[in-house]
């Protein structure tokens, strides 16, 4: 979907709660219910976080893996018996937290049935987690409602660790996300791990320019050196810091490596290939660094309105991994 589909910004009731909200009453309930304040936050992903801190980036993980396909309507959590679901697409290979977004409907649901929908509870513990990791503390608009279809295909569009500059400008620009979205939501990779299965090609199978496959040649040696002695060929499943020195802390140094030929996935790495980003991610780590977590909330919470469904549209699901039958 498209930031403007369902009207975008302005049905989500912002924290304030001084927009228009469709449905006021439920709105009224929402910013009552939920933890509005900065400070507050929600009681399952801190209990999933005492005993795991890696949950946190996998949260944020989800929402940006939600609001790329059909937008953020939760379409993502839904499960199917016949493994034909958004979910069973390989773009979506290790994807997690879904128990804890399934824990906090629980919660929820006690408290206030039929009010908060899945979509809601996905954005606002992606806010936590960034939060939770030395972040910055900043409002979600809540309102969306849950989408009622999850095709595993629809899955294609999500942006892949392959994928060139062009390919990642031509997708975040497909979902109304521009160069600046891009350069920040990748800045999210400050936190969180990637597997070996996702770096491998870079490392053993780059197509090189006169023919054959090697290492990809913007690999610093000593770096690479690393990363192979990190993931040794074949090995999928170890972890691997995306933000070498510091991933389990919110901060820019992600950029820096990227700057500095350190990025671990080729995605990321990708950003220093075009002059747009380049430019973007040298400002940030100079001139704009104190605007840098600013825009970067200003990214979240634009990527959090992609296609929202509002009002009437879609359902608020009573279990978040199914829809309702009613």
């Amino acid at each position: 979907g498209h930031p403007g589909a369902h009207g975008g910004n302005g049905v989500l009731a912002a924290d304030g709660g001084n927009e228009r909200v469709t449905r006021p009453a439920s709105g009224r309930v929402l910013l009552r219910l939920l933890p509005r304040r900065r400070g507050h936050r929600t009681a399952a992903v801190q209990d999933a976080a005492g005993s795991d801190p890696t949950i946190l980036p996998a949260l944020l993980r989800l929402q940006f893996h939600d609001c790329f396909v059909r937008g953020c309507d939760a379409s993502v959590l839904i499960r199917s018996a016949r493994n034909d679901a958004e979910v069973n697409n390989n773009k979506h290979q290790g994807l997690r937290g879904q128990a804890v977004v399934d824990a906090a409907k629980a919660e929820l649901e006690d408290q206030c049935p039929g009010v908060v929908s899945c979509a809601d509870i996905i954005a606002l513990a992606a806010r936590d987690a960034i939060a939770m990791t030395g972040g910055p503390s900043f409002d979600v608009p809540t309102g969306r409602r849950d989408g009622l279809v999850s095709n595993l295909r629809d899955a294609d569009v999500l942006p892949d660790v392959v994928d060139s500059i062009q390919v990642l400008r031509s997708r975040f620009s497909a979902s109304g996300l521009d160069d600046r979205d891009l350069v920040l939501l990748t800045a999210a990779h400050t936190i969180g791990t990637t597997a070996c299965f996702f770096v491998k090609d870079r490392l053993y199978n780059y197509r090189l320019r006169g023919g054959g496959v090697g290492s990809d040649p913007s690999i610093p040696a000593a770096f690479l050196a690393e990363l192979k002695a990190r993931c040794a060929p074949g090995d999928f499943n170890t972890r691997v810091a995306l933000d070498r020195g510091s991933e389990r802390d919110f901060d820019d140094s992600i950029l820096r490596n990227i700057r500095s030929g350190l990025a671990v996935i080729a995605s990321d790495a990708a950003l220093d290939a075009s002059n747009a980003t380049r430019g973007l991610v040298t400002a940030y780590l100079g001139a704009a660094s104190r605007r840098f977590e600013r825009d970067f909330v200003a990214a979240m919470v634009k990527m959090g309105t992609i296609g929202a469904l509002t009002g009437d549209d879609g359902e608020v699901r009573d279990v978040c991994s199914q829809f309702n039958t009613d």
